[in-house]
Order: C-alpha cells, then sequence, then structure tokens
C-alpha cells in the first residue's frame, strides 16, 4: 500500500507539472501578476466556501454516525473530512476516502460493519446529489446555450454523466433489490469463471455478495427515516453548489464580473468530465475541462490563472491541510 501511494504521489506530481507547463509556458509573467494582484479578500471568500463544503459534508456524516454511536459528534466528523480529502487526493477515482472512512470511524468507536454502512450512505446521498445537480446543469445549458456546440465537449460530458447515473441507478437497485443483486453477482462471477479470470469462483461469489448485502442493509437504513433523509440530501446538495462556487469569487478576485449561476453550471460540467478520470484527483482532466468551459467567459492569461488558483484552493489545498492534521493526530 505504502508503494502505491507513493506511486501515486509520482503520477500527481508528473501531471501536476505538466499541468503548469502548459498553463504557464505562454504568458507566465502575465499569469503570475493576475495571481499577485488578485484581491485578496474575495480569494478568502474562495477558501470559505471550500470549508463550507468540507463543513456541511460533515454535518452530513455526523447525522449518519449518530444511528450507530450517539457520542459521534461535528468535530470528529469534521477532521475526518479533512483527512479523507487526503486519501482522496492521493488515490484514482478518489478510492482512498472511503476505506479510511472505515478506519477512523472504527478508532472513533464505530464498529468496522457500520462504518462501512456509514460509507456507504455517505457515498449513495454524495452520488445522488452530484447526479441531481448535473442534470439542473444540463437543463439550464440546454434552455440558455451557454456554450457552443462542440462535440469533444459534449461526447465527454455525455460519458460523464451516463457513467454517474448508471452509478446512482446501480446503487438504487441495490438498495431496492437485493435478490436481484445475489442473482446478477451470481451471473458476472460466473462470466468471469468462464473465462478464467476468478479462481475461487464460491469464495469471489461469496465476497461479492456479502458486499451487496452491506449496501443493501445501508441503503435501507438511509431511506428508513424519509424526512432525514431528505434534509441530509440538501445539505449534500448545497456542499456542492459552494464548492461549484469557488470559481466565482476568483474570477470578481481578478476583476472580471460574471453571473455566478454561469459559474455553477460550468462546474458542474467540469465535474462530469473529471469524475471518470482515472488519475488521483482527475489531474489534467479537471483542468482541461475549466480551460474549455470557462474559456467561454474568459480569456488571455487571467484564464489560466484562475484555473490555477482554484485547482489550488480545491484540490491541493485540501492534501496539503489533510496531511498536516494526519501527521499531527500521529504525533
Amino acid at each position: 500500500m505504502k508503494n502505491k501511494n507513493i506511486l501515486n504521489f509520482i503520477i500527481i506530481v508528473i501531471i501536476t507539472g505538466v499541468v503548469l507547463y502548459f498553463s504557464l509556458k505562454d504568458n507566465f509573467v502575465q499569469i503570475v501578476d493576475t495571481i499577485v494582484n488578485m484581491n485578496i479578500i474575495y480569494v478568502i471568500f474562495a477558501v470559505i466556501c471550500y470549508i463550507l463544503y468540507v463543513f456541511l459534508k460533515s454535518i452530513v456524516n455526523t447525522m449518519i454516525t449518530k444511528n450507530f454511536n450517539k457520542d459521534y459528534n461535528l468535530k470528529k466528523s469534521f477532521r475526518m473530512g479533512i483527512e479523507t480529502n487526503f486519501f482522496h487526493a492521493i488515490t484514482p477515482f478518489s478510492s482512498g476516502g472511503q476505506p479510511y472512512e472505515i478506519y477512523r470511524l472504527s478508532k472513533d468507536g464505530v464498529s468496522v460493519l457500520n462504518a462501512a454502512n456509514v460509507s456507504i450512505q455517505n457515498f449513495i446521498i454524495y452520488q445522488l446529489a452530484l447526479v441531481f445537480l448535473g442534470v439542473l446543469a444540463i437543463i439550464y445549458n440546454y434552455t440558455f446555450n451557454l456554450f457552443p456546440n462542440n462535440k469533444v465537449l459534449e461526447s465527454l460530458v455525455t460519458l460523464g454523466f451516463v457513467i454517474n447515473l448508471l452509478v446512482a441507478i446501480m446503487l438504487l437497485i441495490i438498495i431496492l433489490f437485493k435478490k436481484m443483486n445475489n442473482l446478477l453477482a451470481k451471473l458476472f462471477i460466473n462470466i468471469l469463471s468462464f473465462f478464467h479470470l476468478v479462481k475461487d469462483k464460491d469464495l469471489k461469489l461469496k465476497q461479492v455478495t456479502n458486499h451487496l448485502n452491506e449496501f443493501n442493509e445501508g441503503g435501507k437504513l438511509l431511506l428508513k427515516d424519509k424526512p432525514k433523509f431528505i434534509k441530509m440530501f440538501l445539505i449534500e446538495f448545497l456542499a456542492l453548489v459552494l464548492l461549484y462556487t469557488v470559481p466565482f469569487f476568483i474570477i470578481l478576485g481578478s476583476g472580471m464580473n460574471i453571473n455566478i449561476i454561469t459559474v455553477i453550471v460550468s462546474s458542474a460540467y467540469v465535474m462530469l468530465i473529471g469524475s471518470f478520470v482515472p488519475i488521483p484527483g482527475g489531474t489534467g482532466g479537471l483542468e482541461y475541462g475549466f480551460i474549455a468551459f470557462f474559456g467561454n467567459f474568459i480569456v488571455g492569461s487571467k484564464l489560466n490563472a484562475i484555473m490555477l488558483v482554484w485547482r489550488f484552493i480545491t484540490y491541493y489545498l485540501g492534501m496539503i491541510v489533510g496531511l498536516i492534521v494526519l501527521d499531527l493526530r500521529k504525533k
């Protein structure tokens, strides 16, 4: 695991270096000048939006975890959220965050099985909020034609949306249809076994079935209290809106004006592209998406400067602070 994390760090450093090179190579002086002269107040507002995003997600996590441990509090949840950002940042598809959540919760008095349920419920709410906001963004774009026709971008957005939608549908199927899950799992394992991709068919089927049953139980617990579920969904939705608002304040800080709805819709499109990039932090894909969509409203060196500051706040800052908090806990 340690070697894998080192490899991920190397990938992040290399891709970041490539992104910085292409972002700075043509207008280095102008880009640096734009960043240095940004209105610090607006940049602070952008950072506050990101902190509130983590804080609201921590509220959702606290509400879920209290079902299993009444002594669990928001302070623990917020700290875990900061630490989890580090593991999200260094692993492809943010896959390292959930295992760390389970580990941290187990250290805070939640059984491993219940901690897995908490992580599952968090993921379900996040995925549903992400897809819902994506749907709203797509509807808004098709209504007001924010972006000119671009086949490549349209294909990437469609692919990202379809992947996230399929994940959301799959989660709902797992929650609602336990027998179907077991049948599909059996069929899937049999196919893999037929092509000799699975050595011990019975063992693998048992493992997959157990995971699906955990998802099923976690989903049922989540939907049991519908008013609470709706409340958590709305909080998660608001958290994403705050995350998508970060570029708005950076743009204002650079001396430009832009409609906040335009920023949120553009950010939603960027996230749809970045969500399926198999590189830690979606590095490369998210930067490309930002330049592609925000480039319709911002031009020149300011666009690259805004992208770099946005990426630092929403990715590198969380990773750095998460690592520091982890190190303090270790000490």
